[in-house]
């Protein structure tokens, strides 16, 4: 249905406007702002990931073409390309890191995302990293190699939502295996990771914290044999080991654990995994190791679908604000996925609405029904006036 409100405002309206206004409190980061306040800074930032704007002027003119409809972003200009990349350099990105926390867990009450496959009432969370290439030249403080630069996003990935638990970024160097450290993983949870997680101190890090974990281990295991469970029935041939070890390793050296064979069919190769649940079936086992590959396809999600890529600016702190701006935008798209009535695809969602970000219409309206013609308004004539319409 028509209305006055573009559908970007309407997107902006879904945020949590009172926790960010008591972020920006705590943090004191509108003290001293030069230009343009927290809020305008992140819209605008939400701006250059949902039109994808290559640059601080593209996301200043795109701003400055809507003059119409900032008021009902709350916002009382278009910031400069100047002011934006100022504050880009100087407003602390912890704003944006903490504000995207808040906003998934207050979508995630709202969109309320359910299970639909396990049946094990453990939380199942998702462990792996993705790395974003950087010239060194420019961004001489992201360390990785002798000649290019990098940095790492470790994330925790809710199997229910498909959205990011917990995120954390660092430099290229970082490994895998260090960053988990950092990650919090609530007692009872499930981890779910690949074989760069398979060092033993941090499987006994887990296990001592009472984190159960499904891994791939790496190649230098070394393990007596304790005992071979029965394999499960015919329907599930993909199960080709299931034994109990006790690890040999120095660092893990006396451990029970549990060892799962699985046939991969797509890749035609056996893929060995560890865990320290003794309950689960093989085969239960095996599919949530298959269920790792949703983070990868939430890394694609972000890289092939919003603004993170490449920077708007080259400091530390221009890459984590737009980094977190990114999380926040893929949080806000797939609740608007969640609540749709149509059966959006992600990318063809984002495609649209960037098209469509300054049309009027009604949001829930377009999400619901988007290839439909919107009702004629109603006009209604009243002697001696101009016809009045009615939506």
């Amino acid at each position: 249905m028509a209305t006055n409100i573009a559908l970007f405002a309407q997107i902006v309206s879904k945020l949590d406007k009172n926790s960010f206004r008591k972020l920006v409190r705590e943090k004191d980061t509108d003290k001293h702002c030069k230009g343009i306040n927290s809020w305008t800074h992140l819209v605008s930032m939400l701006f250059c990931q949902l039109a994808k704007a290559t640059s601080v002027r593209d996301i200043s003119t795109g701003l400055k073409s809507a003059t119409g409809n900032l008021n009902h972003l709350s916002v009382q200009r278009a910031p400069s390309k100047s002011t934006l990349s100022y504050q880009n350099a100087k407003r602390d990105h912890t704003l944006f890191r903490d504000y995207c926390y808040k906003m998934l867990e207050y979508l995630g009450q709202q969109a309320q995302f359910h299970r639909v496959k396990f049946r094990i009432k453990s939380k199942i969370l998702l462990l792996d990293s993705t790395t974003i290439s950087l010239c060194l030249s420019l961004f001489d403080w992201a360390k990785y190699k002798t000649e290019k630069g990098a940095v790492k996003i470790h994330t925790l990935l809710d199997f229910d939502s498909k959205l990011p638990d917990y995120a954390y970024v660092t430099n290229g160097k970082v490994g895998d295996n260090t960053a988990a450290y950092e990650v919090p993983i609530s007692r009872g949870s499930v981890v779910v990771a690949d074989r760069y997680y398979g060092d033993f101190q941090l499987l006994n890090y887990w296990d001592s914290n009472g984190v159960f974990f499904v891994v791939r281990h790496k190649e230098n295991l070394i393990f007596d044999s304790v005992k071979e469970n029965e394999l499960p029935d015919d329907r599930h041939q993909h199960v080709l080991k299931d034994e109990i070890i006790v690890v040999k390793n120095p660092k893990y050296k006396g451990k029970k654990l549990r060892r799962v064979v699985v046939w991969n069919n797509d890749k035609g190769f056996a893929v060995e995994l560890l865990t320290n649940n003794f309950k689960w079936t093989a085969n239960t086992i095996g599919e949530l190791y298959k269920s790792r590959w949703q983070v990868e396809i939430f890394f694609r999600e972000i890289k092939q679908l919003l603004k993170i890529k490449t920077f708007v600016g080259t400091s530390e702190n221009a890459v984590l604000i737009q980094i977190w701006t990114t999380l926040i935008s893929i949080l806000v798209l797939k609740y608007l996925k969640q609540i749709a009535k149509y059966a959006w695809n992600l990318s063809n969602l984002v495609a649209f609405l960037r098209l469509n970000l300054f049309v009027k219409i009604d949001l829930q309206y377009w999400l619901d029904m988007p290839f439909t013609e919107p009702p004629e308004p109603v006009v209604k004539y009243v002697q001696g006036v101009l016809p009045l319409k009615f939506y």
